[in-house]
């Protein structure tokens, strides 16, 4: 097992910006706040920002996470995470391969793939994914009219599964759902609105914790 997969394998809460509905519309700051709270895990998700301003921003982050020895990842651009030194990349279902985007970043990096249902999260496995994602799990803002929730019921299939990589539930996961997702056999989540959107992001990231220390690895 590499050092990064190492990491990942004891990885708990996985923040997903969004400079658009974040309450103070900074991502650096934002970032900041999270990881002081105990984020484990940041990818970069911004979909507004001119290629230049992505580069900027994704290394300002990625100093911010080597300071709290969190993992950093982009989304959808390996090309992003190559350029910012990430230690992986975010691939949804209609980005590049997973062996494609290996090419781009780089031998021992990180591969993520979001799935929407057990035959991708499988595909996923066989293509050589480090984890998943799963979800949306409830409705979000932030996939509006793009894929339907999936969900507790695919959380239950793919724990089930025993797949041998982790997964991260994420869509719609705030404090007063977590438990429910955890109770449906999730041990890892990435929370997107459930943080930035908070008024005290660092409160809110200690108190997320919290509850995913109840329901250990």
């Amino acid at each position: 097992m590499t050092e990064l997969k190492a990491h990942l394998s004891k990885v708990r809460l996985y923040l997903v910006t969004d400079q658009e509905l974040s309450e103070n519309h900074d991502t650096v700051k934002t970032v900041a706040e999270a990881l002081a709270g105990g984020v484990d895990i940041v990818q970069l998700r911004e979909y507004s920002l001119t290629d230049l301003e992505l580069l900027t921003l994704a290394r300002k982050v990625r100093e911010l996470t080597k300071a709290h020895n969190a993992l950093f990842i982009a989304n959808n651009r390996p090309d992003i995470a190559r350029l910012s030194d990430a230690d992986g990349v975010h691939l949804g279902q209609d980005d590049l391969p997973v062996a494609e985007a290996r090419k781009i970043l780089g031998e021992g990096k990180l591969v993520g793939v979001s799935t929407h249902n057990l035959d991708q999260a499988k595909k996923a496995v066989v293509d050589g994914a480090d984890y998943i994602g799963v979800g949306p799990v409830y409705p979000t803002p932030t996939k509006k009219n793009v894929v339907p929730p999936v969900t507790l019921e695919y959380v239950k299939q793919v724990a089930a599964a025993k797949l041998n990589l982790p997964f991260f539930t994420i869509g719609g996961i705030k404090l007063h759902n977590v438990e429910e997702v955890l109770k449906a056999g999730a041990r890892r989540v990435a929370v997107v609105t459930g943080i930035v959107k908070a008024l005290n992001v660092r409160k809110i990231s200690v108190e997320f914790k919290e509850i995913l220390q109840k329901y250990p690895l």
